[in-house]
């Protein structure tokens, strides 16, 4: 049986109880997932798993991203990651992805399957003087829908919004010194602009979300340009108010899933290149959520 404690923040909630090695019942499924849409962020600790640990639970949820731009598979399929997160380098080159630095986003709203849950387990975490660094901040996209002015609720109703890969690329290349080169037309052919709801349906709530982000969005469809533009910045400022914030603090052996349909986020990188930071992740893409069986599940629980 499963047991519930929330932070009592706008965000956030620990569940004692998973052995995420061992396979999760409906019932416990269910619970989950009534917890992920309530709280946004859902917090199992002290796991001890193993990247096939880490794959099986994750698989869970949805189907599993592979790369965002690099190989595809020998069927030509994009291949299911457990991925690293580290800003540990070797000849020069991080161990799988940087762990920081991107701003405030949602992962894979820039893909026409968008991303449902962010599963991140913690190996090693920074500390100084005893205090643990890196933290991951998030911000509750179901508070800042409910907190629009009404006007806006009601003129934007049906609008829909562009998201786009090249954005964050070009983001990093000329504002985070990544290094990277200009996106080729083969990554462009793979990731084109999308197109979804600027109020989304969240599928486990049933509740409406603001469903737009900095690091991909780039417009509003059903607006003049300059227009979309300015609602953009008023979107991006109103979400990220001090209300709707919450910072998950990291401990070795965390568990944590998120849902990127309610929330936004980014990592702090308040720690030194010598202050190890250490992670594995699955992105989970909302390939199971907007079905029946997961609302079915949450509202059993």
């Amino acid at each position: 049986m499963l047991t519930i404690e929330p932070t009592g923040a706008i965000l956030g909630a620990t569940i004692h109880g998973l052995d995420a090695r061992r396979p999760v019942p409906d019932q416990a499924f269910g619970q989950i997932l009534a917890a992920l849409g309530k709280y946004g962020v859902v917090r199992f600790p002290d796991q001890h798993l193993e990247e096939n640990d880490i794959r099986r639970f994750s698989q869970l949820f949805g189907d599993i991203q592979g790369p965002s731009s690099g190989p595809l598979g020998p069927d030509g399929k994009e291949i299911p990651m457990v991925g690293i997160l580290s800003n540990i380098k070797e000849n020069g080159k991080y161990i799988g992805a940087a762990d920081a630095g991107q701003d405030w986003h949602t992962d894979m709203s820039y893909r026409e399957t968008i991303g449902f849950a962010n599963v991140l387990y913690g190996i090693k975490i920074p500390r100084r003087d005893g205090k643990a660094l890196g933290g991951t901040e998030f911000s509750n996209m179901h508070a800042a829908y409910e907190a629009l002015p009404e006007d806006i609720k009601t003129r934007l109703a049906n609008a829909t919004v562009t998201h786009t890969f090249e954005k964050f690329w070009n983001h990093m290349r000329e504002h985070k010194n990544s290094g990277r080169p200009p996106m080729t037309e083969e990554q462009r052919r793979r990731r084109p602009p999308v197109v979804h709801p600027l109020f989304m349906t969240h599928p486990i709530t049933g509740k409406k979300v603001l469903y737009c982000n900095p690091g991909y969005t780039i417009r509003i469809n059903e607006l003049p340009e300059a227009e979309s533009g300015r609602m953009l910045q008023f979107f991006y400022d109103h979400q990220l108010e001090t209300r709707f914030r919450y910072t998950h603090g990291w401990t070795e052996n965390d568990l944590l899933v998120w849902d990127h349909i309610g929330t936004i986020h980014q990592a702090i990188a308040d720690y030194r290149p010598d202050e190890i930071r250490l992670m594995r992740r699955c992105q989970v893409m909302a390939t199971q959520v907007f079905g029946p069986r997961f609302a079915e599940l949450a509202r059993a629980a």
